[in-house]
């Protein structure tokens, strides 16, 4: 359950990383921090979901479905 959370936690992080930076690139501010400061954040979050997801999976905390058919 712990794993469940902390992905959709981190999940819900990288969207707001997401629309930060949208806001930034709407806006065109030159005194505003860069935008890729937000994108890099939301790639570092993905990867961490990704590798968190092949760990769980490696250990047995977390099961796929079965086969749909």
């Amino acid at each position: 359950m712990l794993i469940k959370i902390l992905i959709g936690g981190l999940i819900i992080f990288m969207l707001f990383n997401l629309f930060k930076a949208m806001m930034i690139m709407l806006k065109n501010e030159p005194s505003s921090p860069p935008m890729s400061k937000f994108i890099g954040r939301r790639l570092m979050a993905s990867a961490v979901i990704i590798i968190l997801i092949l760990l769980a999976m490696a250990t047995g905390l977390i099961t796929p479905n079965p086969r749909p058919y």
